[in-house]
C-alpha cells in the first residue's frame, strides 16, 4: 500500500507567502512524529506492505527527516492543490494533517474519497461537523454532552458583564481568538470580518484527549495537559504534557459518548477539554492529528500509526508498552 502523507503547512500549502512560525513548528512536530511512526511500521515489514510519499515544501526539507520515503518537494512556482490531486493517484491511501479552517481539511478528505483512495482519516462528512465550532456546540447538545454555551458573535449583545472570548466558527489553535472584557473590545470586533463564535471565558484546567475512533467506537490514548500564556487577550500554547493524568472512568464515557454521538468520526481524533471544579466541558473536536500525538510514542510506547493500519483489518487491540508524561515544547513567536 502506498499512502501519500500531505501536512499542509509545511508540505506546500504555504508555498506562496511566508510560513506562519508557530503552525510550522507544530506542524513539523506532527510529521516527524508521522514519519517516525511509518518508518517503524515499514521495518517491522507490516501486511500489507506500506511504502511512502511525502509532500514537503522545499524550504524545510531539511529540518525533516524523511529518509527512507520518496519526496516531492514543492517550489513556490507549483499550484500544491494540483500536485496533491496528481501524486493521489499515484498512491492508495492519502493521510492529510491540515486546519479545518477555510474548509481545507474538509475539501482534502472530499477529494480524496472522490478519488477512490483509502482515506486514513475522518471522512469529510465528520469533518464537516467537527470543522464548525457552532455546528459541533449544536450536536453537543443534542447528545447531553456538557459544553460551554455557545452562539454566533452575530446574535450575540453584550450587557456589560463578565468576560468573553471570540473565536473564528472553523478556525484552528488559538489563532484570531480574542478574549473580550471592554466596550472598546467589541468595538475593534464589529470591525473583524469572517463569521465568529462567543463564549463565556471561562478559568479551568485546559486538557485534551487523544484518542481512536471507528464507526461509533473510541479508545482513549492518553489526557493531556495543555499549558497556555495569554498574550495580548489572546491564547499562545506553550507546552504539552502528553500523558500527565490518569485515564480516569469519566474521560472513558466522555469517549464513549461522543463515538455515539459522531459515529462518522474514523482513526486518531484530538479533543480539547475546559475543566471547572464542577464538571469536564467539551470544547471542540479535531479529526486529525493534534500536536499531542508526537509524544504519544515515548509516553506510552504505541505506535498510533500502526494502531490506525490495523483499523483497515478490523484489529483494535492496543497495547502500552510504558506509562509516563512527556513534555512537548511548542514554538511561539509574536508577529
Amino acid at each position: 500500500m502506498r499512502i501519500l502523507v500531505f501536512e499542509y503547512i509545511t508540505g506546500g500549502g504555504f508555498n506562496n507567502q511566508e510560513l506562519p512560525a508557530s503552525l510550522a513548528s507544530e506542524g513539523m512536530l506532527m510529521l516527524q512524529a508521522l514519519l517516525d511512526n511509518l518508518r517503524e511500521v515499514m521495518i517491522h515489514r507490516c501486511d500489507p506492505p506500506i511504502s511512502i510519499l511525502v509532500m514537503m515544501d522545499e524550504r524545510v526539507k531539511d529540518m525533516i527527516n524523511a529518509q527512507g520515503f520518496e519526496q516531492c518537494l514543492i517550489s513556490p512556482a507549483q499550484n500544491t492543490k494540483d500536485e496533491f490531486l496528481r501524486l493521489m493517484q499515484q498512491c492508495d491511501a492519502v493521510w492529510p494533517i491540515a486546519p479545518e479552517s477555510d474548509g481545507i481539511l474538509q475539501d482534502l478528505c472530499a477529494a480524496v474519497e472522490a478519488a477512490g483512495k483509502r482515506l486514513l482519516t475522518s471522512p469529510a462528512s465528520a469533518v464537516r461537523v467537527a470543522g464548525n465550532k457552532f455546528n459541533t456546540y449544536q450536536l453537543f447538545m443534542q447528545h447531553g454532552i456538557a459544553t460551554v454555551p455557545t452562539k454566533m458573535y452575530i446574535d450575540f449583545e453584550w450587557d456589560g458583564h463578565l468576560q468573553w472570548i471570540v473565536k473564528p466558527v472553523d478556525g484552528v489553535g488559538c489563532g484570531d481568538s480574542y478574549i473580550l472584557s471592554k466596550p472598546e473590545d467589541f468595538k475593534q470586533m464589529a470591525l473583524r470580518k469572517g463569521s465568529y463564535i462567543i463564549q463565556p471565558h471561562l478559568q479551568g484546567k485546559k486538557t485534551s484527549l487523544s484518542c481512536i475512533f471507528k464507526e461509533g467506537r473510541g479508545w482513549l490514548l492518553c489526557v493531556n495537559n495543555q499549558h497556555f500564556e495569554i498574550i495580548d487577550q489572546q491564547y499562545h500554547l506553550v507546552n504539552i504534557i502528553v500523558n500527565h493524568d490518569i485515564k480516569s472512568e469519566s474521560y472513558h464515557s466522555l469517549v464513549a459518548k461522543i463515538a455515539e454521538a459522531m459515529p462518522d468520526l474514523w482513526g486518531y481524533v484530538g479533543i480539547d477539554l475546559i475543566e471547572t471544579p464542577e464538571q469536564i466541558l467539551v470544547l471542540e473536536i479535531n479529526p486529525r492529528l493534534t500536536t499531542s500525538f508526537a509524544g504519544i510514542k515515548a509516553a506510552l510506547g504505541i505506535n498510533v500509526a500502526e494502531n490506525i493500519l490495523r483499523l483497515l483489518k478490523d484489529e483494535t487491540a492496543i497495547q502500552f508498552d510504558c506509562n509516563q508524561p512527556i513534555n512537548i515544547a511548542v514554538k511561539y513567536e509574536a508577529n
